[in-house]
């Protein structure tokens, strides 16, 4: 119970030099209702403050906000200040932070996908109908970014229910069913998994394997992070491993790159390569702990993560805590290794200066080996079926197989296992040609950070290393196709509002460059001296690659599409 202390001692108690004591400390009061809430909820979960992002989504999905009241009953219970936990429920997207006297949302949020691909499908009409056609004080609608559904936009999620191809019938129809909640696809289950030979080879490599000749087929694979980096995957593995322990494992699922969708492809089909290929890779570097960090906008991955990491509980092979699923709440800056291992640790997700790189000083400042679902997946196909499976797909002089993320101006977007040397022309036939009535004008290679080429440079294999020399890269390769019924510009303008709004704000080359840089490309005649000047501070000053690479859209459309400026 909060102490009453008009009870034990009407003059006050917290008293300095002359006039009247208070008599209570300053700050916001412990309210006992909210208090014996927020213990009621959480139980006899462990009062540990990196679980404060968890507690914060138990809060939120209980009453539907963030009440200033429960808010200062978590900071007694995790023995934090109100302003750690205040900082942090007001960095993320995800959480409704209420003060005294304000009110609290409609019971009922719909979040409309506005990125690229869901634009060019006409969100913004759909947003504007929405609002329209909708009672404010029952729904709000809020714009959003990527949820990672481009191959069937406009898509928008209604509660938690995405609802693709969207209208405002199908909206309507669903809010009057009352069809607010994640519907669960057809997947691999661990039994099944099992059942075609799945972590057999695990319990082989665990009883008498040799890590380092295991990951010396990695290295000859030619496989690299395929979270937009492209570091080898073999010698990260070697770095972390030659750090003292105790070491963890970070497995990076925040897909929020608009465009991009190929890690919620496969874990939807088939998790349980994901999670092989995971405990492959903390088996090799002895970690401690596996901790799966996954984007909040797939419910129904986090699901089944939840449902299959019991299942391996079950059935021996991990103890029950080693794998250690945390839930994003809405921010693309945690896509950044240093800044997702903030957020793990219950903190806003701000990118780290570096040196050290979080292979020394990651997770509670141990070695961590931080990794991307579709690098995961391939590690386990290459110890499963052998480094042969990329080494020996050769295509346009680049080895290996690689996931695209299609969508935009094409017949069937989706995501293409194709040779890693294909080229936009091989990408767009493999999506099923041009959409009906739209002839290619320009292409995203690798999401926004990479901006947009023209169609006359069809060539080019997307590859790593080899769009450097263009002034772009392959990222994570979410590719977004444009047509004559688009203008470059609009599109640049699109990408720049993303980054405006997914700044954490930590630099001001970055949080203030995006703001300037929108502002600036929506006149009529673009300024492009003072654009390129404004790029040029963004790309040198900026401490993370969201600052220096969100010049990428400004540039190549001054550079490709002078005359739409």
């Amino acid at each position: 119970m909060a102490l009453d202390h008009k009870k034990t001692d009407p003059k006050g108690v917290w008293k300095q030099g002359k006039g009247k004591g208070r008599v209570t400390t300053k700050g916001r009061q412990l309210d006992d209702l909210a208090w014996d809430q927020l213990r009621a909820l959480l139980g006899d979960r462990p009062r540990r403050a990196d679980l404060l992002i968890e507690y914060l989504h138990l809060v939120q999905d209980e009453y539907g906000h963030l009440s200033a009241a429960h808010l200062r009953a978590l900071a007694e219970e995790l023995r934090l200040s109100m302003a750690e936990v205040y900082e942090v429920a007001t960095f993320y997207a995800h959480f409704d932070v209420v003060k005294e006297g304000e009110t609290p949302p409609p019971a009922l949020t719909i979040r409309v996908c506005d990125s690229l691909s869901c634009e060019l499908a006409g969100a913004q009409a759909l947003k504007a109908a929405l609002e329209e056609g909708l009672d404010p004080g029952e729904v709000r609608v809020l714009r959003a970014p990527c949820m990672g559904r481009c191959d069937s936009a406009p898509t928008l999620e209604l509660g938690h229910n995405h609802i693709d191809f969207a209208t405002p019938e199908k909206v309507r129809a669903a809010i009057a069913a009352g069809d607010t909640h994640h519907k669960m696809p057809d997947y691999q289950t661990f039994e099944q998994y099992r059942g075609e030979g799945g972590y057999s080879r695990l319990r082989e490599l665990r009883e008498n394997g040799d890590w380092e000749a295991e990951w010396d087929r990695i290295l000859g694979a030619g496989l690299r992070g395929l979270g937009g980096a492209g570091f080898p995957a073999g010698k990260k593995l070697r770095f972390v491993r030659a750090e003292p322990g105790p070491r963890y494992l970070a497995v990076n699922g925040d897909e929020g790159e608009p465009g991009t969708f190929k890690d919620r492809f496969h874990l939807e089909r088939t998790p349980h390569l994901f999670l092989e290929g995971m405990l492959f890779a903390a088996w090799a570097v002895e970690a401690q702990t596996c901790f799966i960090y996954m984007r909040d906008e797939y419910p129904a991955v986090l699901e089944i993560l939840r449902r299959e990491i019991k299942a391996l509980e079950e059935a021996g092979l991990v103890e029950a805590g080693f794998i250690d699923l945390r839930r994003g709440a809405g921010a693309y800056i945690c896509g950044e290794e240093s800044a997702m291992i903030e957020s793990i640790e219950g903190k806003r997700g701000l990118p780290r200066h570096r040196p050290p790189f979080v292979a020394q000083v990651g997770i509670f400042n141990r070695p961590t080996l931080v990794h991307n679902v579709e690098t995961l997946h391939w590690i386990a196909r290459i110890l499963r079926e052998g480094p042969e499976i990329l080494s020996s797909v050769e295509h346009n002089g680049r080895i290996g197989l690689r996931s695209y993320s299609v969508s935009g101006r094409v017949k069937t977007p989706g995501v293409y296992e194709l040779p890693a040397g294909s080229t936009i022309t091989e990408i767009i036939a493999a999506a099923g040609g041009m959409a009906q009535g739209h002839v290619f004008k320009a292409y995203q290679p690798g999401g926004p950070s990479s901006g947009l080429l023209p169609a006359s440079m069809n060539d080019i294999p997307l590859d790593f290393d080899t769009l450097q020399p263009h002034g772009t890269f392959i990222g994570s390769a979410a590719v977004v196709v444009l047509s004559d019924q688009d203008r470059a510009r609009d599109a640049a303008l699109n990408m720049l509002r993303f980054f405006e709004d997914e700044s954490c704000g930590q630099c001001t080359p970055c949080r203030v460059g995006c703001e300037k840089a929108v502002k600036l490309m929506q006149a009529d005649t673009w300024d492009q001296p003072l654009l390129e000047e404004l790029c040029q501070a963004m790309s040198d000053a900026s401490i993370c690659g969201l600052g220096q690479a969100a010049p990428n859209p400004i540039r190549l459309t001054m550079k490709h599409f002078p005359n739409e400026l």
